[in-house]
């Protein structure tokens, strides 16, 4: 995701309801949120799909990564040759 540009990338609520096809267009081209403010305060963010799918992937990817951190400190992991044998016999099914 590109990073936030503050002087485009905030704007009222009131001006995303007159520009909404404007924004879409600018979301989708330029890979970068758009705060979507109400009552000078963060009420929305909007995302662009391919953007929020990959955010979605790293997210569960780190969930994975930190699940097996905390197994791996729990005494649960599996030595190399094991997991090696494992993955080759669930290959060779």
């Amino acid at each position: 995701m590109q990073r936030l540009r503050i002087d485009q990338d905030i704007r009222s609520m009131s001006e995303f309801r007159t520009g909404i096809a404007s924004f879409l267009k600018q979301v989708h081209d330029t890979k970068r949120p758009l705060i979507i403010t109400q009552h000078g305060k963060g009420a929305a963010v909007l995302l662009d799909v391919g953007e929020y799918e990959a955010m979605q992937e790293k997210i569960e990817l780190l969930s994975d990564v930190q699940t097996s951190i905390g197994q791996l400190e729990n005494g649960e992991g599996v030595p190399h040759d094991s997991a090696k044998d494992i993955i080759l016999k669930r290959i060779s099914r």
